[in-house]
């Protein structure tokens, strides 16, 4: 066997293992238990997509491919940046929500006497009503 021929076989038979990675990868973006896992396999097939490219332009002889591997690798920056900025997104939201739920869910056995009087302390910055008005000298000025 010639060179050529085993250098044929060799980028074929890498091509072959790589594509097979990839589809584990598409397996794990697509079932992936956390979003975190989605993200990462979906810059792992960006990486797997770029390698290709090259292998095919080192089979081939053809330098061109280089310059489609780099500008796709420009673009699959872009898209895992993109998508991580959705997910922060996306889960800051969840974090608000979840908060705003534990915050009423005190109230909810509570009157809403008990809840004015809560949100007065809150805007009054004290503990409470009752100790918006006790706090106040007596004797001195007037009521307002």
């Amino acid at each position: 066997m010639t060179i050529p021929a085993v250098s044929g076989y060799f980028f074929g038979s890498a091509i072959i293992v790589i594509i097979l990675i990839m589809f584990a990868c598409l397996l794990r973006a697509i079932r992936g238990p956390e979003i975190a896992d989605r993200i990462v396999a979906v810059n792992m097939l960006g990486t797997l997509t770029i390698m290709v490219i090259c292998i095919l332009s080192l089979w081939q002889n053809e330098s061109y491919l280089l310059d489609v591997a780099l500008i796709y690798a420009m673009i699959s920056f872009l898209a895992v940046v993109v998508l991580t900025r959705v997910y922060l997104g996306v889960h800051r939201e969840h974090l608000m929500n979840r908060k705003n739920r534990e915050y009423f869910a005190e109230y909810a056995d509570g009157d809403a006497a008990s809840v004015a009087a809560d949100a007065a302390a809150a805007v009054s910055g004290t503990d409470n009503a009752e100790n918006a008005s006790a706090a106040a000298p007596a004797g001195k000025g007037g009521d307002v």
